[in-house]
């Protein structure tokens, strides 16, 4: 009995890790540098007392300058612990737990319907997989800005191409409005 309990544990965890690791998959950690931070919220144009979510957070760059400068309901998405843990850290740091968390979880089983803006920077097969789920959740008049890469099937209201980052490499942000 205690041996196949311990199995069942086993076979729970790794299938687990298995999990977190597909997510993983999803969006690989590549932070994105400050400037094209700031200008992705620009560019969705996000305001005071708004609701975003940043999906596949990372270190919470995003979540943490929606929250202190343009004074937004912040809430990233991150299923690194990590990651997640570095967040919360820096968030609680600067005192910003009132307008910023981040949801320790899979970016696939969250509820977007109260963001006015959703910020993505995920692989194409990722963008694919959001999509739906977006489709189906999103409000009226809701924005998502995606960097470097499109949202299938989407059309953009904007394409901001930002030549040089400050550290040689240029990028391309997508503005899309439901």
């Amino acid at each position: 009995m205690a041996l196949a309990r311990c199995c069942i544990v086993a076979l729970a965890a790794t299938l687990g890790l298995l999990a977190q690791e597909e997510s993983a998959r999803l969006a690989p950690y590549f932070p994105t540098p400050e400037l094209v931070v700031e200008k992705m919220l620009e560019l969705g144009e996000l305001k005071p007392g708004e609701k975003m979510f940043d999906l596949g957070s990372g270190d919470g760059r995003i979540v943490v300058m929606a929250a202190q400068k343009f004074k937004a309901h912040a809430t990233g998405v991150e299923i690194d612990a990590d990651l997640y843990e570095q967040s919360m850290q820096k968030i609680r740091k600067l005192g910003l737990e009132s307008r910023a968390k981040v949801i320790h979880g899979d970016m696939l089983k969250q509820d977007y319907s109260e963001a006015d803006l959703i910020t993505l920077y995920l692989l194409p097969s990722t963008n694919e997989k959001v999509r739906p789920i977006l489709e189906k959740q999103l409000k009226k008049g809701a924005r998502v800005v995606c960097h470097d890469f499109t949202m299938p099937g989407w059309t953009p209201d904007k394409i901001l191409n930002i030549e040089d980052d400050g550290e040689g490499r240029s990028h391309t942000l997508y503005l899309y409005r439901r």
